[in-house]
C-alpha cells in the first residue's frame, strides 16, 4: 500500500492511521471522545455494561494471520469506525524514493463501538469462512475477571486517553517508529514522560533504550508496545497527570 492512496480524513468509518497518508500531521481521530464505563459482569463470555445502548468504547479485536486487509474491508462495509495502525517504510523503486505502508501490528484491529454493536458484529456468520476460523474475535483482558464468572476474562477495552495517545504516535510518518517486544528493551523502563518538542510532541510514555537509542515507549496493553524514534533528553519532561 503506497502513500498516494486517497483516503478521507474524517473519522466516520474505518481508518488507516486516521488520516490521508501524504501528510505528517497528527491524526484527526485523536479528537474523538466517547464514554468508557467499567464492565460490570459477563454473560456467555461477552461483556454487559451498566450504561445505555449507544455508548461507544475502543475494543481490541484479534485478526487471523495475514487477513488484516480483509478484516478492515469487512468492518468498513458495516460502517463501523475502526483504526488500523500502519508502519511507514522507505523504499527505492525504479530509482525513485517512495514511502510504502504496511500493518504495524498485523494481528490487531481496534473498533470504536458499543458493547452491543461489537457483540453483534462478532456473531455475524459471514466472518467465519469455510474452514470455520473466525476472521475477527475478541481480545480479552487477562488482568481482570468477570464479576459473575471468576474463570472468565472480559473483552479488553482501551480508554479514550490511551487510544488517543497511541493514534497520535502511530499516525506520524516516521519509519523509525517500531513495534516492540520485551526482549527489545535492554534496560529497565524509566520515568513516565511527555515529549515537549519535535514531531513526537505531546506523546506520553516511558523512557527506554531500544535498538541502541533513547526512545519513548507507549504501551497500549500488555503485549502491544510501540516505540518512538530517538528522542533527546531535553525534548521531554516528567509527565504529571492532572
Amino acid at each position: 500500500m503506497e502513500d498516494n492512496t486517497k483516503q478521507s480524513s474524517t473519522a466516520d468509518a474505518s481508518l488507516y492511521n486516521g488520516q490521508p497518508t501524504d501528510t505528517g500531521s497528527s491524526c484527526p481521530s485523536a479528537r474523538l471522545t466517547s464514554c468508557t464505563p467499567s464492565i460490570q459482569e459477563c454473560k456467555d463470555g461477552v461483556s454487559v455494561e451498566n450504561v445505555p445502548l449507544g455508548n461507544k468504547q475502543w475494543f481490541v479485536l484479534r485478526v487471523t494471520y495475514g487477513r488484516i486487509v480483509k478484516a478492515k474491508a469487512f468492518i468498513e462495509a458495516k460502517g463501523i469506525e475502526s483504526y488500523v495502525p500502519l508502519h511507514y517504510k522507505e523504499i527505492w523503486k525504479q530509482g525513485k524514493r517512495r514511502i510504502i505502508t504496511e500493518p504495524l501490528i498485523p494481528s490487531f484491529l481496534f473498533v470504536h463501538v458499543s458493547a452491543e454493536q461489537v457483540d453483534s458484529l462478532l456473531q455475524d456468520k459471514s466472518i467465519k469462512p469455510l474452514e470455520n476460523i473466525a476472521l475477527l474475535s475478541y481480545y480479552y483482558d487477562h488482568t481482570s475477571h468477570c464479576e459473575n464468572s471468576p474463570t472468565k476474562n472480559p473483552p479488553l477495552v482501551i480508554s479514550d486517553a490511551a487510544m488517543d495517545n497511541f493514534i497520535r504516535l502511530t499516525s506520524i510518518h516516521n519509519p523509525h517508529i517500531i513495534p516492540v517486544t520485551s526482549e527489545n528493551i535492554k534496560y529497565k523502563l524509566g520515568d513516565e514522560v511527555v515529549i515537549t518538542e519535535g514531531e513526537f510532541k505531546d506523546i506520553r510514555g516511558r523512557v527506554a533504550r531500544i535498538a541502541g537509542q533513547q526512545r519513548v515507549l507507549v504501551e497500549l496493553f500488555d503485549g502491544c508496545l510501540v516505540a518512538t524514534a530517538y528522542v533527546p533528553k531535553n525534548a521531554m519532561k516528567p509527565y504529571v497527570e492532572h
